[in-house]
């Protein structure tokens, strides 16, 4: 199961499996940032290619105006995915708080 929440401050909640049958509930979200903005993965336990890309495609069109997703609170497994795809070269990822 797969949740995506938006917390009144603005930072992006993830929980579950972030796989290809939640891309269009994922998108719809990250299609609405335009800021900066905090992604909380602490509740998250997969990630797949689909996901990443979702991703990278909302960091590409967010740099275009000098903004930036924060990842943070990743489990173990996750922060591997994303060192694994050299995605931790182009995401800001934040250590467990």
């Amino acid at each position: 199961m797969f949740a995506i929440t938006v917390r009144d401050d603005g930072e992006i909640v993830l929980s579950g499996r972030f796989d290809a049958s939640q891309i269009e509930t994922a998108d719809a979200i990250f299609e609405r940032v335009s800021d900066t903005t905090r992604v909380n993965f602490q509740d998250l336990d997969y990630i797949s290619s689909a996901g990443l890309g979702i991703l990278l495609k909302t960091q590409k069109r967010l740099s275009a105006s000098g903004h930036f997703l924060i990842l943070m609170n990743m489990k173990k497994m996750v922060r591997d995915v994303f060192r694994i795809a050299r995605f931790d070269m182009v995401f800001r990822i934040e250590e467990d708080q």
